[in-house]
């Protein structure tokens, strides 16, 4: 399922062109797999094969935001999120990375407001949570399909999101409500904030559990406690 961007026609571009978008994604697996990453779920998933790693020009752009759309889209409505097996969608971006965690935020806002704008009206918001990015029940959805927008960039804050290309990691939300209903959700949980606090000396202050507060909050992994903080993302009128 990986995808490639557009080239020439001739062989030697598209040969380069592969070999390019490999050594980005080894370098995804490699920051994945690095013995401090916090995230077990994450390395599950790289090791197991299940994450669908796609590689995109600069974020927030028309033209990846049309291809963006057809690859999440594509993953929505054909990926099984039921099974033992955890999964997600991940986007790197190729163009130039943001100067500053607020620049980045702003690119992830327009990255999904672009998304948004292009679903399907007729899939409709997942009906599991909120579309109101001030509602604690709020997640990002698109083609029906709810998801907890994971940001990284290279001058972020965390050190567990501090991947040298921009990303945005699409985690399907039935697979924290499965984990929840079997009873294994508290437990990674718990584990990965571990891992975590042992990599930065801290725990992201912007962390909370859905149903406390938005976890639109959380997306970017810059610390949005210090002061008023407000969602640009606006559904649009059905």
């Amino acid at each position: 399922m990986t995808r490639r961007s557009p080239v020439s026609a001739s062989s030697g571009a598209i040969r380069r062109s592969a070999a390019f978008e490999q050594r980005i994604r080894d370098a995804f697996g490699d920051f994945v797999a690095d013995a401090g990453f916090p995230c077990l779920a994450a390395r599950a998933m790289l090791r197991a094969g299940a994450a669908h790693l796609h590689v995109y020009g600069a974020i927030g752009s028309s033209v990846v935001s049309d291809a963006l759309a057809a690859d999440l889209g594509q993953f929505a409505r054909h990926a099984s999120f039921s099974g033992a097996r955890l999964t997600a969608f991940v986007a790197i971006f190729t163009g130039r990375p943001p100067a500053s965690e607020q620049a980045f935020e702003r690119r992830l806002w327009t990255q999904l407001q672009l998304l948004h704008e292009r679903d399907d009206p007729a899939a409709g918001w997942d009906p599991a949570v909120s579309a109101d990015p001030g509602d604690p029940r709020f997640s990002f959805s698109f083609a029906g399909t709810a998801f907890f927008v994971v940001g990284l960039h290279p001058v972020s804050s965390r050190l567990a999101r501090r991947f040298r290309r921009p990303a945005l990691v699409f985690n399907p939300h039935a697979q924290f409500e499965r984990l929840r209903r079997e009873g294994r959700f508290e437990g990674l949980r718990s584990r990965i904030r571990a891992r975590d606090l042992a990599l930065q000396g801290s725990v992201n202050p912007a962390l909370s559990d859905f149903g406390e507060r938005s976890e639109a909050a959380q997306y970017s992994g810059r610390d949005t406690t210090m002061g008023p903080w407000r969602c640009p993302f606006h559904r649009r009128q059905p």
